[in-house]
């Protein structure tokens, strides 16, 4: 399944510039994206792959899946940057006996390396949570867990810390829950599951707090950022009910935060555009070129959804 290809954004090379090589392609995109930004527990960085080796051509996607491998091979492409790791946890072989290690030989095979730039992507200036906030035309953003101050990786204008863990801004004018919903299905991949709201569709929202990718262990932080509405992935029941309990506990069945939930896939793609952009130039400043596209391969998991014969008290 792919997007429409009216999505897929390619920068050509520009004429009388060498390709650069794989390491040089790594060391502009930790400049990009510093792998001292990434958590703890992640596993950012380059998989496979010669840092000798030229590279010509870059695919940007969000999952190393067969279905994308096969697609930069297809293309022709000499790196695969994914935003999701291939091995988050420590692993004792790539035998190509597995699906991960089956994976890895086909691109090392196809002459395709492949790295990976995940929370230290999520964090950065024109990072996942900048793109998405873009998206949605959010004014006067700031970090919804900005960075520590002072820190050597965190930039900062006027003394403003711009990097952190999701983005807190305001639309241009009020609107509806219902409208700003229908924006999100607007300017995001189409999926399956499409978008979910908890909250009264007709409320007013104005301020929106955004995370690309899982974002429940977040939500003391959006209530402190007092966001009216907060657009993340992967909601579960607990959290979700818990937190829509207690905002109506203590202001009422119109009382925010109110939740937009849409696919990992979804909130995270638009990043990708802002990635083959940045990368192509940062690479052309240095005389180096490379042509760079954006996977329009839809990773989402789910295929199909099935509607309930009756849905008692859903809004439409």
């Amino acid at each position: 399944m792919t997007l429409d290809a009216a999505a897929e954004h390619a920068d050509e090379p520009g004429a009388g510039l060498a390709p650069p090589t794989l390491g040089q392609v790594v060391r502009t995109l930790d400049e990009l994206y510093p792998p001292a930004t990434a958590e703890d527990w992640d596993a950012v960085g380059l998989v496979a792959g010669d840092p000798g080796a030229p590279v010509r051509k870059v695919l940007l996607a969000v999952d190393p899946v067969e279905e994308v491998a096969d697609e930069a091979l297809d293309w022709g492409a000499e790196l695969l940057v994914t935003h999701h790791p291939l091995f988050l946890r420590p692993v004792h072989s790539v035998a190509a006996t597995t699906f991960k290690g089956s994976l890895v030989h086909r691109l090392i095979r196809g002459g395709c390396g492949l790295y990976v730039a995940h929370t230290n992507a999520d964090a950065a200036e024109r990072g996942v949570a900048d793109a998405l906030a873009d998206a949605l035309d959010l004014l006067h953003r700031v970090p919804l867990v900005p960075h520590a101050a002072g820190r050597s990786d965190a930039p900062a204008t006027h003394g403003t810390v711009t990097t952190g863990t999701g983005r807190v801004g305001r639309l241009a004018g009020p609107t509806t829950l219902r409208a700003f919903a229908e924006r999100v299905a607007e300017v995001l991949p189409a999926t399956v599951q499409g978008v979910r709201v908890a909250g009264d569709l007709d409320a007013t929202v104005e301020s929106v707090a955004v995370v690309g990718g899982s974002g429940d262990s977040l939500f003391d932080a959006v209530r402190t950022s007092g966001a009216d509405v907060y657009l993340t992935s992967d909601l579960r029941h607990h959290p979700v009910s818990e937190l829509r309990e207690r905002a109506q506990f203590e202001g009422g069945p119109s009382a925010t935060p109110f939740l937009v939930d849409v696919p990992h896939f979804a909130s995270e793609w638009p990043w990708l555009r802002y990635a083959a952009e940045d990368l192509a130039r940062a690479l052309a400043a240095r005389g180096e070129q490379v042509e760079t596209r954006v996977s329009t391969t839809v990773t989402d998991p789910w295929t199909a959804r099935i509607p309930s014969a009756s849905a008692p008290g859903a809004q439409g």
